[in-house]
């Protein structure tokens, strides 16, 4: 299954979760590595836009696709997510929750539904899982943002 990940081209080919292990995520606290990634490129597009400050938009930045093994991935419904999951900013819950996930090291990937369009998913890749040699980057391609997204 292709999977989507949107970030500086510096960071293309990164699956350590290096990225999230500094800055938190909504499903990560700050020091737990993950690499966030979307079901398609649109919601790859959406999940960078809300996340990031128009002046903080680098010119070189990339899409990675990734490869990664459906066999492998742990779905998260609605119902067993935090009752606040859609706050932004993200609440301490959501950041507790997923954290927990990532350190039992059960699941290479945890399918949680997006924020921005429930009925889509994205992919949360655990780098510290022992099969992580299983996610393979099929392509990395520049990305040109268009700042009629953000414009204020």
């Amino acid at each position: 299954m292709l999977v989507y990940r949107i970030g500086k081209t510096k960071y293309a080919r990164d699956i350590t979760g290096e990225g999230a292990r500094i800055n938190g995520g909504r499903w990560n606290h700050i020091g737990t590595p993950c690499c966030y990634s979307s079901e398609s490129r649109a919601l790859a597009l959406l999940e960078y836009t809300v996340n990031v400050n128009i002046d903080d938009i680098p010119r070189a930045l990339s899409i990675t696709t990734f490869d990664i093994p459906a066999r492998a991935i742990h779905t998260i419904k609605i119902s067993e997510l935090p009752g606040d999951w859609k706050q932004d900013p993200a609440p301490a819950s959501t950041c507790d929750f997923g954290t927990q996930l990532l350190h039992t090291l059960k699941h290479l990937i945890i399918r949680f539904p997006s924020v921005i369009i429930p009925n889509e998913w994205n992919y949360i890749i655990n780098p510290l899982h022992a099969d992580r040699s299983l996610i393979k980057i099929v392509d990395t391609a520049d990305f040109v943002y268009d700042l009629r997204i953000k414009r204020k």
